[in-house]
């Protein structure tokens, strides 16, 4: 199976698919100004799709599940729908804002092989600010019980305007709770798909009215520089480890990023191939290529199976565009994920 994950780079048609994406849930107890999914409706993903996914594990060669959301942790029945997948032979990753862990410790310990916590600020105030809900200390609680538990725990801090001058505490907070690794992206401002319909029309800035989640300014710019280049130094061990998952280099094309928002400077190419190993899929059974370009079909329990849903002429088509370098929301990409020959074979 391993070899047969090469078969998806030779063309657009996959033959494996090692990695998927779950929306368990759109429902959310945090109230980020990153993100719109808490004023939808809440909707869960229903048993039967879950199965029928699952049902697919085997011949698809799944190697890795992320469970997410909304707040997957938000699904009544998410440990169930974590242990299915794991006796499939699937890795499960829990992808949480960390505010139900210390309350569910047990059914994670039990049900996930790995946590990733988003951490959006090195202090209280500045994490009530982003994410609105006053829970800094209950999410390093969390944290802490997951790593004396002895699940892998990442920290991933979305970077903006508010909390850009945070990167140090952050860091220390993270350390100082044990957590395996730390990563770091930039917020993204350009996409309508991912995280909902919060911006201006034909704009890459934020609406006014949410200051909270705007891109850098300038004048930022050239502090988060200099505060990359301290964090370099103070902590050299910490990326010489790969604790700090980003490597300096890769979080200086952050600053190239935030420079060409504001026109200074072209958007650094990203390289991604993401789409042809991995898929997304939303509560209701939608798949997307990734969390930044539009679905191209959908699941339900009594249609066709993800095995062939994922090979779809438009799912091929979508997969031939990005590559090919039509998809303009790949220009702007703030996460992309490449998977070479070399990796796809460990995979």
């Amino acid at each position: 199976m391993k070899a047969k994950n090469l078969l998806n780079l030779v063309g657009d048609r996959l033959h494996t698919l090692p990695l998927v994406v779950l929306y368990l849930t759109d429902g959310c107890n945090s109230r980020c100004a990153t993100c719109d999914i808490w004023r939808n409706p809440r909707r869960n993903m229903r048993m039967e799709l879950v199965e029928s996914i699952a049902g697919t594990f085997r011949e698809l060669g799944v190697r890795w599940v992320l469970l997410s959301g909304g707040e997957a942790m938000q699904h009544p029945q998410w440990p169930e729908i974590a242990r299915r997948f794991r006796a499939q032979g699937a890795h499960v990753m829990l992808l949480t804002n960390g505010l139900l862990l210390r309350k569910q410790i047990d059914d994670v310990l039990a049900s996930v092989d790995e946590v990733i916590v988003s951490l959006d600020g090195g202090t209280a105030e500045t994490y009530a600010a982003i994410r609105g809900v006053d829970a800094f200390d209950l999410v390093m609680d969390g944290i802490r019980a997951v790593r004396s538990g002895g699940l892998p725990v990442t920290t991933r801090t979305t970077l903006q305007h508010a909390n850009f001058r945070e990167m140090p505490l952050i860091i220390e907070a993270a350390k100082a709770a044990d957590v395996s690794n730390i990563s770091f992206l930039t917020v993204d401002v350009s996409s309508h798909i991912a995280f909902g319909p919060r911006f201006v029309a034909d704009s890459f800035l934020p609406m006014e009215h949410e200051p909270t989640i705007s891109a850098l300014t300038l004048e930022d710019v050239g502090e988060f520089t200099q505060i990359l280049g301290e964090i370099e130094t103070r902590f050299a061990e910490d990326f010489a480890s790969g604790r700090i998952t980003e490597s300096p280099e890769k979080l200086r094309r952050m600053v190239t990023y935030f420079n060409a928002i504001h026109n200074k400077g072209d958007f650094p190419r990203p390289r991604c191939n993401a789409p042809h190993f991995s898929t997304v899929i939303e509560v209701d059974g939608t798949l997307r290529p990734c969390y930044f370009l539009p679905g191209y079909g959908k699941l339900t329990p009594n249609g066709d199976s993800l095995v062939e849903a994922i090979n779809t002429d438009t799912a091929q088509a979508l997969r031939k565009a990005y590559r090919s370098g039509q998809r303009t929301e790949c220009e702007r990409c703030v996460c992309p994920l490449y998977k070479g020959p070399r990796s796809l074979l460990r995979m």
